[in-house]
């Protein structure tokens, strides 16, 4: 029991709390480059910063001789890995960046509770996960909170900011879950090309477009805010996918809209109001009752051949030829086994229930 509460919940649950944190700095810190970047302009530096930046990474590894323990990217895998790359790598961005330049940062921060909306009601409805009443009762406690921390606020009024941010969340909703499917292979190869691909295609467009390079100072600003926190903040999103599946990463990741929205208020001077106060809190009891889920029944494994990352515990008890280091990655086969044990959708649990 205690083996798989710590293959789950840690390093799951900080891998996704860490992903959101990063990724919830880039919304404020985004509002103060749109004042000398073009918005197209920026997604694509955001995207390509991060893509160099793990490009580093990736070939420091080989350099210096680092064992890969990860998958590597399969045949298989490059339809989904496209389709993660249009919906979250270049649509999700330029929306973003076109509704912030319209909005406030607080705001559009807070309305980014929605990809969490958008990426649970996906993987409930369409691919099956389980999504239980918890879960539920928790993603509306954080999202009253964004709704009592907007209330009366003058920028929160609907208007063509808050629907590309909208469309924006239901865009890296859709690639939340496609990236699910690519969560076994090597997570700084899966965001290394998507942020290449996507940051190459933004760039080309706003230049083709004929809009101006910014200065050196801002361009290297926005190519580390995204490789800190769209690249690294991406890498721990996929690792955190493949040991809580997606609902329950998505759900952690909502705090993300939180961190922005009182990262903004820090740089915009804003006074901390009874609204922040009551809604910080009601955001804090949706993260409790996600993080102390408890998911147990008896369950059965059918055959399963996959390769990824893993460790010999419950689920992998096949044997090797010669030493071998944990983690370590290779194609292997799961028997049928029949147990109990506290579990999340994750690469061996994808069974739905009602």
């Amino acid at each position: 029991m205690a083996a798989h509460r710590h293959s789950h919940l840690w390093p799951g649950v900080p891998l996704a709390l860490g992903a959101a944190v990063l990724f919830g700095i880039s919304t404020p810190l985004s509002k103060l480059l749109l004042g000398s970047i073009d918005p197209q302009l920026l997604a694509g530096i955001l995207y390509l910063g991060a893509g160099i930046g793990l490009a580093g990474i990736h070939l420091g590894r080989g350099v210096f001789g680092i064992p890969a323990a990860e998958a590597p990217l399969r045949k298989a895998d490059l339809t989904w890995l496209a389709a993660a790359i249009l919906f979250g790598g270049l649509a999700g961005p330029l929306l973003l960046m076109l509704g912030l330049a319209r909005t406030q940062a607080t705001f559009a921060s807070l309305l980014l509770n929605l990809e969490g909306l958008a990426t649970l009601a996906i993987a409930w409805l369409v691919f099956g996960e389980n999504v239980d009443r918890r879960l539920l009762l928790g993603a509306m406690a954080i999202v009253a909170g964004a709704a009592l921390l907007s209330w009366g606020d003058r920028g929160a009024a609907i208007g063509t900011g808050a629907i590309y941010i909208a469309l924006a969340c239901i865009a890296w909703g859709i690639d939340n879950n496609l990236t699910r499917k690519l969560s076994s292979a090597d997570p700084v190869t899966i965001a290394m090309t998507k942020g290449i691909a996507a940051g190459t295609v933004n760039v080309a467009v706003a230049q083709w477009r004929g809009v101006s390079v910014p200065a050196g100072d801002a361009l290297l600003a926005a190519a580390a805010l995204g490789f800190i926190a769209v690249g690294v903040s991406l890498v721990l999103f996929v690792s955190a996918l493949r040991r809580l599946g997606t609902a329950r990463t998505g759900a952690y990741f909502s705090i993300a809209p939180f961190v922005g929205a009182v990262v903004a208020i820090a740089l915009l001077h804003d006074p901390v109001t009874w609204q922040l106060l009551l809604a910080g809190g009601l955001m804090g009891t949706g993260v409790w009752l996600h993080i102390t889920e408890r998911h147990i029944h008896e369950h059965e494994h059918e055959p399963l051949e996959h390769e990824h990352a893993h460790i010999h515990d419950a689920h992998h008890r096949h044997s090797h030829e010669g030493p071998v280091s944990e983690p370590h990655a290779h194609w292997h086969r799961h028997i049928p086994m029949r147990h109990k044990h506290t579990h999340y959708p994750d690469l061996h649990h994808r069974h739905p229930h009602g």
